[in-house]
């Protein structure tokens, strides 16, 4: 009877297991699409002589993430484990795909985007969860002889070489750090010794020589971190109208539309620099309120990731916890002039159909381990 009792009072879908999750997702996709339509409704009028073009397809965006989401939150993660192969060889797919010049798209010199038809489609987003998954299954698996180099960190250190070659080629460096980082995340918190994890330091300062220094626009992009206000019209236009955005907001913002910097003065403002326009329009209070927002995701990853019944959910939780705090701090840190530009949008936020489809599924994902915790 207790059993019985206990199986009917169970909520009807497992987003109502995990409602701090669903709903600051909710809350922050339907911010976004508002403030997209504020930050884009100009460009829009100039672009395609309609004021909500970008609204109407970030709202449809919205709509299937949300389907989407709904699916993953449904589809037991547990059958992730003998798909991660599948997924693993799909994302490796895609990322050779993109370098196919009748599929993909140019843009800025890059080819990150494969075009098939009206969609298009960013591989770099999907390898985030790819890596994720399969990196759970295969830390995982080898727990027992996670000590060992070249059980442990080397099968992992390859794969993650594997996405690194691929994605460098487009090029996308943004991209390749955050892999990093996730990879490495993970497998410090599966117990890979640190001395091993520390290990390709004395490889990693060459290449980063070679990828940085070498490279003029991205040396540029440092010297405008440091000092921003030395070029304000060239190297640190970017930084100087974001800050200048946030300035401009105060405590409360200057209200939603009536931004001034959005007016063709900082680029991007619907994408890569959606956070500045957000300060500018709602001031302290907004930046504030989407941080908690974050907060509240982030920090119900972490206990799910702690309390999952298994290794593989708990780092499955791990490594989109991970994720999704990298793409935050790197996004709203390039935005205060406190990271290096980069271009790299805001979950849930910025306008994008890829990055917003991966997020949220990646969040049906954690919303299913963390209901599976509490149904076992």
């Amino acid at each position: 009877m207790a059993q019985l009792n206990k199986s009917l009072i169970r909520p009807l879908h497992p987003i109502f297991s995990e409602k701090a999750i669903f709903f600051s997702v909710l809350l922050l996709a339907g911010l976004g699409i508002i403030m997209v339509y504020s930050a884009s409704s100009g460009i829009s009028m100039r672009n395609f002589n309609n004021n909500f073009h970008y609204l109407q397809k970030q709202a449809l965006f919205c709509l299937i993430s949300l389907g989407v989401l709904v699916f993953t939150a449904s589809f037991p993660y547990r059958f992730l484990r003998p798909l991660s192969y599948i997924i693993f060889l799909t994302s490796i797919g895609l990322l050779i795909a993109v370098l196919i010049p009748s599929i993909n798209i140019e843009a800025g010199g890059a080819h990150r985007w494969i075009s098939l038809g009206s969609i298009t489609f960013q591989p770099a987003e999907f390898a985030k969860l790819a890596l994720i998954i399969f990196l759970s299954y295969s830390l995982s698996k080898k727990q027992e002889m996670i000590n060992n180099y070249s059980v442990g960190f080397l099968p992992h250190l390859i794969i993650y070489g594997i996405f690194f070659s691929l994605i460098l080629i487009q090029p996308d460096f943004g991209s390749v750090i955050i892999l990093g980082l996730i990879t490495w995340g993970m497998m410090f918190i599966a117990g890979v010794p640190i001395l091993h994890l520390l290990s390709p330091v004395p490889f990693l300062i060459p290449i980063l020589y070679f990828a940085v220094y070498k490279v003029s626009y991205r040396m540029e992009r440092i010297f405008a971190f440091i000092d921003p206000w030395k070029d304000p019209y060239d190297t640190g236009y970017q930084i100087t109208h974001s800050l200048k955005a946030f300035g401009a907001g105060g405590l409360f913002g200057k209200g939603i539309g009536l931004s001034m910097e959005k007016l063709h003065y900082l680029p991007e403002p619907h994408t890569d620099f959606i956070f500045s326009i957000i300060g500018e329009e709602l001031g302290l209070i907004g930046v504030l309120s989407v941080f908690l927002l974050y907060s509240i995701i982030l920090i119900r990853g972490a206990k799910i990731a702690r309390t999952s019944d298994n290794v593989f959910g708990s780092m499955v939780a791990t490594g989109l916890t991970i994720s999704l705090a990298l793409q935050v701090i790197i996004n709203t840190g390039v935005a205060l002039g406190i990271l290096p530009t980069k271009g790299l949008t805001l979950p849930f936020l910025s306008y994008g159909g890829t990055s917003l489809l991966i997020n949220m599924a990646a969040m049906g994902i954690l919303i299913n381990i963390g209901a599976s915790v509490k149904d076992d």
